[in-house]
């Protein structure tokens, strides 16, 4: 596939959420929820219809008054149900429609789904409204505007759960430990029970190539339980469902924790049990923020050369950073801008916001004409600014950290005064004197510090690691360290820029 097309591919999959689900973890997910004795099936996301086609597969079908039901926004996508052997006495029941937003009748005594994977800057304002609605609706407040279109999915299934119907939802990480996520697991924990959730080795992920940490939540709506059972899936096979259908006890490829209830929530359902220690967190040194997120980096984020003949004035330019890969050590120097610059990797970032008379030359002009040209305003997260070309602003800050990527997570030194995109964190120390900095950096570098990520991250496998801004916040810092700072460093790391810098 060309380059063009595996992008547009790909950017249509964004839109749409669609990631199907493999047979040999919807056969697994439709156990738990026939396990109960229902009457219904219902998928609130049907797509090409694995979950049915697990239920069909498994002889549910001959079960007296069980009944296959679900919703489907895509037509298209229903022929793809029908071509994996679906008939349309299968489909009756499957509404065109938005389960999110539809009325869908309801309560279901099992609820199976791989709901859209849709991020919330990629939602128009008027349906999150909606989604805002119903989340105020179901949890007496709503929850931050963060969440993705999956969480919304969970939300209202979990709504129209039967009493002791059953629920099986295969979902990213951040639907349980997003910023959004306490508020939601709170009500979950309070008031459903948690039978089981399975996280999978990077082996057997249901999604090779998707760059996501999924796990399975298997919930059932009867009084809550203290416990639950915690599993790590190595196989790809048969293995999952024979592992549901004995009640979710240990096998071969499959290892399983009892853990409580409390903790799983507070550490966190996709990572291993862990006891978090109480003491000082890196939030009790400093603040952190995600990257700038461009929208477009092919068009804002250039190369020495590309800004030169684009005539682009250096006062829209800040020295950028975009990714982890780009920085071999611990340190981003002038040195290393000059060496990427060399290289013709992208090092500046074009931030025309707040310069009105700068945007007024010809040649800033044509270059926000070719922007135009090449459909950006209308792009997801870029409609949402205005005007469309206006970029986020961070502060410099004296340190990074490299939150996801193929290589060790780690903390760096800006030595160079950039500002970093989604590939890395900003931290930014309460206290900026060169004493107080070199302390931080002591910290952020030990090797005990780092170690302590596993507790606070989504592990991804291959060394990947990510951490998001208010967990990073939460990281532990040895108390040793935490201490009374050093004596000055002869080279401290740089003091952060003014605000808006």
């Amino acid at each position: 596939m060309a380059v063009s097309a595996a992008k547009a591919a790909r950017e249509s999959l964004r839109e749409k959420g669609q990631f199907w689900t493999p047979p040999w973890v919807a056969d697994a997910m439709v156990a738990y929820c026939l396990g109960g004795g229902a009457r219904t099936l219902f998928d609130p996301a049907v797509g090409a219809g694995a979950f049915l086609v697990a239920a069909k597969s498994a002889g549910a079908l001959g079960r007296s008054r069980l009944r296959l039901a679900g919703c489907e926004v895509d037509p298209s996508a229903l022929d793809q149900a029908r071509a994996n052997g679906l008939t349309e006495a299968d489909l009756r029941n499957v509404a065109i429609a938005n389960f999110a937003t539809a009325d869908v009748g309801g309560p279901f005594d099992a609820i199976v789904a791989n709901p859209p994977y849709v991020r919330h800057h990629r939602l128009n304002k008027a349906y999150k409204a909606k989604l805002r609605a119903l989340s105020k609706r179901v949890l007496a407040r709503p929850i931050d505007g963060r969440a993705g279109l999956h969480v919304y999915f969970l939300l209202r299934a979990l709504d129209l759960l039967a009493p002791n119907g059953r629920l099986a939802f295969i979902v990213p990480a951040d639907t349980v430990e997003g910023v959004f996520a306490p508020r939601l697991t709170e009500w979950i924990g309070g008031n459903f029970c948690i039978d089981a959730v399975v996280t999978f080795d990077r082996a057997a992920t249901p999604f090779p190539g998707v760059d996501t940490n999924a796990l399975i939540l298997f919930i059932s709506r009867r009084p809550p339980r203290r416990t639950l059972v915690w599993a790590r899936c190595a196989r790809s096979d048969d293995t999952l469902a024979e592992f549901v259908r004995s009640g979710f006890r240990a096998r071969r490829g499959i290892t399983t924790t009892s853990r409580a209830l409390s903790e799983a929530l507070r550490t966190g359902l996709s990572r291993e049990p862990a006891s978090i220690p109480n003491g000082p967190v890196l939030g009790d040194f400093a603040a952190v923020r995600r990257g700038i997120a461009t929208g477009a980096n092919d068009f804002f984020f250039l190369t020495k050369d590309a800004a030169r003949k684009a005539r682009l004035p250096g006062s829209l330019l800040l020295p950028a950073i975009g990714r982890t890969r780009d920085v071999s050590g611990d340190a981003i120097t002038p040195a290393t801008l000059r060496e990427l610059d060399a290289k013709s990797r992208p090092t500046l970032l074009f931030s025309p916001a707040g310069r009105s008379r700068t945007l007024q030359t010809p040649a800033v002009r044509a270059y926000l004409r070719r922007g135009e040209h090449l459909g950006l305003p209308q792009r997801a997260l870029i409609r949402t600014r205005n005007p469309w070309y206006k970029m986020e602003a961070r502060s410099v800050p004296p340190f990074l950290f490299a939150y996801l990527g193929r290589r060790r997570a780690r903390f760096i030194r800006n030595e160079a005064g950039v500002v970093p995109l989604t590939g890395f964190l900003c931290v930014y120390p309460h206290r900026t004197s060169p004493r107080e900095l070199a302390h931080l950096w002591r910290i952020l570098s030990d090797p005990r510090t780092v170690d302590n990520l596993r507790l606070v991250g989504k592990s991804y496998g291959a060394g990947a690691i990510k951490v998001e801004p208010r967990a990073l916040e939460r990281l532990p810092i040895p108390p040793t360290l935490a201490r009374t700072p050093p004596p000055p460093h002869p080279n401290p790391p740089n003091p952060p820029h003014p605000p808006g810098s």
